[in-house]
């Protein structure tokens, strides 16, 4: 809102930097003394998170060593105070999804993409012009992106792996379908994850979001990133 009405990246990025002092100081007042440090190493990390080729959440890239059992209050406070959301992998496409999640495997997204850009100190140019200094970071920040946009539209979120590899990012439930969702960063947008889903599970369709404008084929509704919201 603060762009539409003044076009100043600077102000905004002003704004954003403001936010997240005050993330900061909420993690010192509200959080118990020995949690802060370990509060804030996880939300540094998720950028590291999102730039692997997975993006599953692994304890030990916060620090060499480290556990669950050292981490999870962490999380658990970033999730409830609203800052981050967590995702779960499910074992089975059944519903209700929440009973076949693996509380083991999960990925973590902030809650609001531009302070996460802020925090890492991405200028507007490199998001909207997708710089190649950011590549390593263009597939997990789409995902971010359409997570927040799933949520916002009151979605709960799982994501899908195989045995063999195949990888879907988001499964939701809607309108009673169980529903895979394919997102696609770069140009080429060919998806074998989402076939192999396809022939094992036989939705009712599928969604593919990439840089390709509407469309739909062999059963995939093909929607443009920047129309996210809309699905």
């Amino acid at each position: 809102m603060q762009f539409v009405q003044t076009r100043d990246h600077i102000l905004v990025r002003h704004t954003q930097d403001t936010i997240l002092a005050s993330y900061f100081n909420d993690m010192s007042k509200y959080n118990n003394l020995n949690e802060i440090k370990k509060t804030r190493l996880v939300y540094d990390n998720i950028t590291v998170q999102l730039s692997k080729k997975n993006t599953r959440f692994q304890y030990k890239l916060i620090k060499k060593g480290g556990r669950a059992s050292e981490f999870e209050n962490a999380i658990e406070w970033l999730c409830l105070s609203g800052i981050v959301s967590q995702i779960y992998k499910v074992e089975q496409i059944k519903k209700p999804l929440e009973n076949y999640r693996d509380i083991d495997a999960f990925k973590i997204y902030v809650s609001d993409l531009g302070l996460l850009c802020a925090k890492k100190e991405l200028v507007a140019n490199d998001v909207l012009y997708m710089v190649e200094q950011i590549n390593d970071f263009k597939g997990g920040m789409a995902e971010n992106y359409v997570n927040v946009q799933l949520s916002i539209n009151g979605y709960t979120t799982y994501y899908w792996e195989s045995g063999r590899g195949a990888e879907i990012d988001f499964i939701i439930q809607r309108d009673g379908q169980l529903i895979p969702i394919e997102v696609k960063s770069a140009d080429n947008t060919k998806a074998k994850s989402l076939r192999v889903y396809m022939d094992t599970y036989q939705p009712a369709y599928a969604i593919k979001l990439s840089s390709k404008n509407f469309g739909f084929q062999d059963n995939k509704k093909i929607v443009p990133l920047y129309a996210a919201f809309c699905i």
